[in-house]
């Protein structure tokens, strides 16, 4: 029986996107930034692998994504318009 390759980590760009937030602590910053990251030379082969990491995150509640400074609270919907940021963990 054949398996299917599996070219990435199923949770390198969730684990990606994470890294970012700690580096940028309370900066936001744009989804295709941690592709480029990642996969600098071929990055736009992975924005939908990307997209699904992010939504993931957020809807677990990791992160917060960002309109004009503003978090969104519905679904998104043109994802590479919005910009990522950590929720702040208060003790």
């Amino acid at each position: 029986m054949l398996q299917k390759r599996q070219y990435i980590e199923p949770n390198i760009l969730e684990i990606a996107i994470m890294e970012m937030c700690r580096l940028r602590k309370e900066d936001s910053f744009f989804l295709v930034d941690v592709v480029k990251w990642i996969y600098p030379q071929h990055w736009h082969y992975f924005l939908k692998d990307a997209e699904r990491a992010m939504m993931e995150l957020y809807r677990s509640g990791k992160i917060i994504v960002l309109e004009n400074d503003y978090a969104i609270v519905s679904d998104l919907e043109s994802i590479s318009l919005y910009r990522i940021k950590a929720i702040v963990k208060t003790s």
